[in-house]
């Protein structure tokens, strides 16, 4: 039997929409972005970082497009995973001493470092966030989350209190975040809704990978579960799951 868990309104101003992405933030972000290109790539990033003031208004216009429909094209949406062997000597027949390595476009990724830095904000401001979340966040690190249960431990036993620490392991937690879910908490508990909803909701649906090695490629396969092949909005998915 499945408990109910009473769910947290959220407190606050909602996200509705992202806000206008202007030229001078893409060339900003182009001007910051490492020089690695993915094999799904039709341009190289070495040639959007060099003609940055020719394609900014172009990616602009399009990530804009993006933001206002509440939609993210299904062509940024595939990922082609290479495995990579984690340590020499390892042996190549088992999977599991492969490393996944997601290749996602190059414009997918600068999308969503865009809704990033729309989104990120009103999370961490959310009255819902816990202020002990201390992963996925500048400053905040498994540094500081010993340090805080430290802290609560040795005031204890000054206290001469009881305490009881409960630790929870899940493993490769990138893997697995539900989507439904997690656009549920987003809307019940962090105010996110209407067009940014539904961009969130198009970013995460319909996601599809692919192995390939050398010139062997895997069939397609549909991604239900995870964000590990979102890249740099996983982080904030998974701000909302572990609080």
């Amino acid at each position: 039997m499945r408990r109910q868990f009473a769910i947290k309104q959220p407190v606050g101003p909602t996200l509705a929409a992202f806000q206008p992405v202007t030229t001078d933030e893409v060339q900003r972000l182009l001007s910051r972005m490492p020089a690695k290109s993915s094999p799904l790539d039709v341009l190289p990033c070495t040639l959007l970082k060099s003609c940055a003031v020719v394609f900014a208004p172009v990616i602009t216009r399009l990530a804009n497009l993006s933001f206002q429909s509440g939609k993210f094209l299904t062509c940024y949406k595939g990922a082609q995973v290479l495995p990579l062997l984690k340590k020499a000597g390892l042996d190549t027949a088992s999977p599991a001493n492969y490393r996944p390595i997601s290749n996602l476009p190059t414009m997918s990724k600068i999308l969503e470092r865009l809704a990033q830095a729309r989104f990120r904000p009103h999370l961490c401001n959310a009255d819902n966030f816990s202020e002990y979340q201390s992963a996925y966040r500048t400053g905040h690190s498994t540094e500081t989350a010993l340090l805080e249960v430290l802290d609560g431990v040795y005031t204890s036993a000054d206290d001469k209190q009881i305490f009881v620490l409960i630790g929870l392991d899940l493993s490769v937690a990138f893997d697995t975040v539900d989507h439904s879910l997690l656009i549920e908490r987003l809307q019940s508990q962090f105010g996110v809704t209407d067009i940014a909803l539904n961009w969130l909701h198009s970013y995460l649906c319909d996601r599809t990978q692919y192995v390939k090695i050398g010139q062997h490629q895997s069939d397609t396969t549909r991604l239900n579960v995870g964000v590990r092949k979102v890249r740099y909005l996983a982080h904030c998915c998974l701000l909302c799951t572990v609080v």
